[in-house]
């Protein structure tokens, strides 16, 4: 496991090595208090999910459609 220190606004990048192509982008958007907001950008075929909401579907049961409804970008 790699363990970043990222402030605020501040973004890590996932890419593959020798190509310059962005797999995935992860920014804080805000931290108060103990509770952190992340930002993903991934391209429209990429699912990103919850680590529980991952585990269910991989478990069969799917995702209940509070957790399944996609994120809209943020402003």
């Amino acid at each position: 496991m790699l363990i970043l220190s990222r402030k605020s606004r501040e973004a890590v990048v996932v890419g593959r090595p020798g190509r310059l192509e962005q797999m995935l982008k992860v920014t804080v958007l805000e931290i108060v208090g103990s509770r952190v907001r992340l930002g993903f950008e991934v391209p429209e075929d990429v699912p990103v999910h919850r680590s529980e909401v991952w585990e269910r579907i991989c478990a069969g049961g799917g995702p209940d459609s509070a957790a399944a409804a996609p994120a809209g970008p943020v402003a």
